[in-house]
């Protein structure tokens, strides 16, 4: 988890969103409509759950270290 160099905002590291995930489309597609709302999250179409953006947790400047899926400090 490095606080120093955040990932891309619009592409979730695969250990949190896999590429063979059925319903990556709709997540990415959800999670991007936040980014352009500046808004603090989406409700996930997978689960129903509020989800945090990737732009939410690059404000924090650092990993909470509770696996979120847009965390912009996994890198490995």
């Amino acid at each position: 988890m490095d606080s120093l160099a955040p990932r891309p905002l619009h592409e979730p590291h695969p250990s949190r969103l896999p590429l063979d995930h059925p319903r990556r489309d709709e997540i990415i597609a959800a999670h991007d409509a936040a980014l352009a709302a500046d808004e603090a999250g989406y409700l996930d179409p997978d689960t129903g759950l509020f989800v945090l953006t990737a732009a939410f947790h690059a404000g924090r400047g650092t990993c909470c270290g509770r696996g979120c899926r847009h965390c912009p400090y996994v890198n490995t």
